[in-house]
This record gives structure tokens, C-alpha cells and sequence, in this order.
């Protein structure tokens, strides 16, 4: 079954970054950086996005550009979260072998498709935008909405489609925290996905940061 839930009011329009890419990996963004005669790259890319990362790590060692990541700091369990952690999709799907239980799976839309493989589970999916194709889960409800989320919001949401699983990766940030808060709450465990293993570099949590390091600060009023 599918059903949409979702706010009425339409969302201010935002402002399109001017986007570059791809690049053909790490050669081809090391030949985009000589021939634009980059100075510093920034990797803003998301924590999961391993394979971009790591392309910006090697292009930035053939070019000698010096590279700094701004990422998310990782989300820590603490007391009264009940975390069971797992390297990757891969293993989330297969931990969910098993009888049927009532899982949220707040992963996006790209990794839906891999938990087909556990089709015995009632599943609740929230996407940003309705997808075109309903989701290949034979079982499962859909909300979209678009955050950031709040505690109590996400608490009701749970309590809603009785919820005893939340499946997620840990991406940080304040945004989409609210789930785990709201999971603690209700005393219901977390699947965690760890963040991928990356090359070793030099790495921020905050724009100030960055700004320092391309010595931009006194500009930009930071």
C-alpha cells in the first residue's frame, strides 16, 4: 500500500548553485583543477559520498591542491539509545532476516530498492518529492515532508505506525537528528550505519573553519 502525507505550504524557492561534473574521477577532476588553475579544493560532498571523496583525495595529491573536507561530525549514541551498528547497506538488509517487524527505514530514496530482499517487514519510507516509481517494497507506507524534523513530530510519527525498528545512516547534523532523539524517547533501537572508511585528510566541521584555512575570514566577516 502507498499513501503520501506532506505540508501543504509550497516551499520559497532557493537559489541554484552553478554546478561542475562529473568529472570522470580522480584524473579527470585532477585535469579539471590544472586546467582552472584551482588554488584549493573543498570537499562538501556528503559523509557517504566515499568514492567522490576519495577521488578528491587523489586528484589533490597529482596536482599538489591543497584539499580540506567540511563535513557533518559524526551522530554518538548516548544514554537511554539503544544502537546496533552495521558497515553498510549490505549488512542493514541483512540484519533485518528475521519475522516481521514495523521498520522505518530513513535512509532516502537511493537505497530503498536493496531491502526488497527482506520483503516480511511493514516498512515507512519518507522521502523529500514523491517518487515517480512507487517503491519496490511490497509492504509499505510513505510520508513526504520535507525537514528539518522535530522530536515531537518525529515521537508521533513513530508511535503512529507503531514503529519498533529505525534503519539509518549516520550522516550528522542537526536536520534529521530528531528520528534518533525521538527513538531514544520511545525506548525503540536504531540500526546504525557507520560511515564509510576515508583517506586520510585534513578535515572541518564548520564553514568558519574553511574560511580560516583559505585565509578568507577577514572577508567574509567570519
Amino acid at each position: 500500500m502507498l499513501s503520501y502525507a506532506g505540508r501543504t505550504a509550497s516551499p520559497k524557492p532557493q537559489p541554484v548553485p552553478r554546478r561542475v561534473g562529473g568529472f570522470g574521477g580522480a584524473a579527470g577532476l585532477a585535469a579539471y583543477l590544472r586546467a582552472q588553475r584551482v588554488t584549493h579544493l573543498i570537499d562538501a560532498t556528503h559523509p557517504f559520498a566515499a568514492r567522490m571523496s576519495a577521488n578528491a583525495v587523489e586528484a589533490a595529491a597529482a596536482t599538489g591542491v591543497p584539499l580540506i573536507a567540511l563535513s557533518r561530525s559524526a551522530w554518538t549514541a548516548e544514554s537511554g539509545d539503544d544502537w546496533r551498528h552495521v558497515p553498510d547497506i549490505e549488512a542493514a538488509v541483512a540484519a533485518l532476516a528475521g519475522p516481521c517487524r514495523a521498520v522505518m527505514l530513513a535512509l532516502g530514496r537511493m537505497h530503498v530498492a536493496a531491502f526488497a530482499a527482506q520483503p516480511q517487514h511493514r516498512y515507512l519510507l519518507r522521502f523529500v518529492d514523491p517518487p515517480e516509481v512507487a517503491p519496490a517494497l511490497p509492504d509499505h507506507r510513505l510520508v513526504v515532508d520535507r525537514g528539518p524534523f522535530h522530536v515531537a513530530g518525529d515521537a508521533a510519527l513513530l508511535r503512529e505506525h507503531a514503529i519498533d525498528l529505525v534503519v539509518c545512516k549516520n550522516a550528522g547534523g542537526t536536520g534529521a537528528h530528531a528520528k534518533l532523539l525521538a527513538a531514544r524517547e520511545l525506548a525503540i533501537p536504531v540500526l546504525m550505519i557507520d560511515r564509510p572508511t576515508l583517506p586520510e585528510r585534513r578535515q572541518v566541521d564548520t564553514v568558519a573553519d574553511v574560511l580560516r584555512w583559505i585565509d578568507h575570514a577577514a572577508d567574509r566577516g567570519v
